[in-house]
């Protein structure tokens, strides 16, 4: 949801070096180790993976919604044509029941709805599975009626649409007493979620749900109530009201606070402990119901944790009071917020009474600022200089279990951020924001080309061996690109499907040649073999981090990753030319990428090569 806000951001502190040997390290987080230990030991050890349901996958074409499904949505249109929006179809198309309503594209692509469910993301687990992810974080899976869910009409229900009798599932709902936990009974979409964790828990993968504590939606079961009865309402303190509608008048005056202003999102009240004592009890048992579905004391059957959307808008006592309601439960839960501010403004997050973790988008300014600005990239020295900023901000072990990213539902694509690298400045969050949707002529929706795909590898690269818990929004791995907004929302690239070109554009007109929408092959090879790479070698996860080599002339970074003796040594090539690089290590060296290629030393220092735009990991030979 943080799309919507211009956040200040501020410039670190820049520092000039030449190309020498730094000795900036953190040391290694190992398990037991109470000085490093920080958040579950298993956050350490995944690979995230975002997935955005309505656009992952189809399981289940009879639980597809309907136009009745999505009263109460943005842009309330319920009265013209509509139909379930064909999954493989070229994006800035319209479809014929769009092209008669009068309305422009982005009008249209709210109404749309691409039939994404539980069962899809079930029948893909495997794929998940063979990618070698260790963790999903699912956006906002709790009823709504909207395409992205985070204006949820309940905490304790998943979406009928997302389950096999939406129908039935409503009958159910409407039957219980919602503020009181005794009359929840659990209806099919929510019993296809349990099914769901077991089946993610059976493969040894972790799952956490989107938390969206900060507001409910206008279709919500509490807000209709007072909508409907006033302050006669028994949740009449849930919400902020400003004014209450004078039955004496033909005018309705109600009027409330809804999150920066947007009406179909009313706020929950808030007072010096945070959310009020109503919406507080019904969020604790929510919590527990999805932690703990049995009652039984045993969180196994649960979800793994929780992202808490517009953390900050929330008090920070709060979520002190909550962590401890979470942690009581399963002491190995991962809570992670949704921040996006500069270090001064986390730290309160992150001190161990709050948060495990942010989601890391001040790792992704700091790479992209190296790796993508083009002509305006940052030096070799101030990357390395970031990146320590940021290592040293906080406990020692946050680093670890970091959600290192690039992208996600609230930015453009990797892809596409890559593609117009010289247009804009990431860290400029609004700014950049703003600049990155579809409607903007001047950026640049197009499809990547081979080499942006080339400097995408190379961020995955750092990403899979940089401390942290690396995190792939559904898609990048294939080379899906989009806008901001909603257009990196578009409907996940499968290869068992077959997909129109992306030949229309934002504004109307059509490319002469569209772009081919399909599995990049090559892409996502790569990123299998980076993510096995890391599950493979302990240090790349739980090993300290040493710089090696900072040369601001060649644009090359190197630095140490040791754990239990073992020792790994990445070296980046952020040039358009091979590089011959001497790195001043000592022993025997063979390539982990390369089949564990010899490399060759003189007992002191060990020479080589690197490709343009490319990258070498190597292991110590014991």
């Amino acid at each position: 949801m943080a799309s919507k806000l211009i956040f200040v951001v501020n410039t670190l502190i820049l520092m000039t070096l030449a190309c020498s040997t730094h000795t900036a390290s953190i040391r290694s987080a190992s398990p037991g180790d109470s000085m490093e230990a920080w958040g579950p030991d298993w956050a350490r050890d995944v690979v995230w993976y975002q997935i955005f349901p309505e656009r992952f996958r189809n399981g289940d074409s009879t639980n597809d919604p309907t136009l009745a499904d999505i009263k109460g949505s943005w842009p309330h249109d319920y009265t013209s044509d509509w139909q379930v929006h064909p999954w493989e179809s070229d994006w800035y198309e319209f479809q014929p029941w769009e092209q008669v309503n009068g309305k422009d594209i982005w009008f249209n692509i709210q109404r749309r709805r691409y039939g994404g469910d539980l069962q899809g993301i079930l029948e893909r687990l495997d794929y998940l599975e063979d990618l070698g992810i260790g963790a999903i974080y699912l956006n906002p899976v709790f009823d709504s009626p909207s395409l992205h869910k985070y204006d949820a009409t309940t905490y304790h229900h998943i979406d009928p649409n997302f389950g096999p009798d939406p129908a039935g599932d409503r009958e159910i709902i409407a039957a219980e007493v919602p503020h009181d936990p005794a009359t929840w009974v659990w209806t099919s979409a929510d019993s296809l979620a349990l099914h769901l964790i077991d089946e993610i828990h059976r493969r040894g993968m972790k799952v956490i749900f989107d938390g969206v504590f900060n507001h409910l939606g206008i279709n919500s079961w509490v807000f209709r109530d007072v909508m409907e009865k006033q302050q006669e309402s028994l949740y009449a303190e849930w919400f902020t009201v400003s004014a209450w509608d004078d039955p004496n008048t033909e005018a309705n005056e109600f009027d409330y606070e809804g999150w920066f202003g947007v009406r179909e999102l009313p706020e929950l009240r808030e007072d010096e402990n945070g959310i009020v004592a109503g919406p507080r009890e019904y969020i604790f048992a929510a919590t527990s119901r999805w932690m703990d579905p049995n009652g039984d004391g045993n969180p196994a059957d649960g979800i793994d944790g929780w992202r808490l959307d517009v953390a900050f808008n929330v008090h920070h006592n709060f979520w002190k009071a909550w962590r401890k309601h979470v942690k009581s439960i399963n002491s190995q839960s991962y809570l992670t917020a949704e921040v996006v501010e500069p270090i001064k403004a986390l730290r309160p997050y992150l001190q161990g009474d709050e948060f495990d973790a942010v989601m890391n988008y001040n790792f992704a300014f700091a790479c992209s600022e190296y790796i993508f600005a083009g002509a305006n990239r940052t030096s070799t020295s101030e990357f390395d200089h970031r990146l320590r900023t940021l290592r040293e901000a906080f406990h020692p072990g946050v680093a670890y279990i970091m959600q290192n990213l690039y992208d996600s539902h609230d930015t453009n694509r990797l892809g596409s951020h890559i593609v117009n690298r010289e247009k804009s400045h990431y860290r400029e969050w609004g700014e950049y924001f703003n600049f990155s949707r579809g409607s903007n002529p001047d950026y640049n929706t197009g499809k990547p080309s081979r080499e942006d795909y080339r400097l995408q590898q190379l961020a995955a690269l750092f990403q899979m061996t940089y401390p942290g818990a690396p995190m792939i929004y559904y898609g990048d791995e294939v080379g899906m690109w989009g806008a901001n907004d909603p257009c990196s929302r578009k409907p996940m690239v499968w290869a068992d499907k077959s997909y129109a070109d992306e030949a229309c554009q934002p504004d109307g007109s059509r490319k002469d040649i569209g772009a081919a929408v399909a599995v990049d092959g090559d892409l996502l090879d790569y990123y299998k073999r980076l993510i096995h790479l890391r599950k493979e070698l302990p240090p790349l996860r739980w090993g300290d981090y040493r710089t090696l080599l900072v040369d601001d002339g060649n644009r090359v970074y190197a630095f140490a990753r040791e754990y239990d003796g073992q020792k790994v040594v990445v070296v980046l090539n952020n040039s358009a030319a091979e590089q011959s690089v001497e790195l001043p290590i000592s022993g025997s060296w063979v390539d982990a990428w390369n089949d564990n290629e010899v490399v060759p030393t003189d007992g002191e220092s060990v020479i080589i090569s690197v490709q343009p735009l490319g990258g070498r990991i190597l292991l110590h030979d014991r």
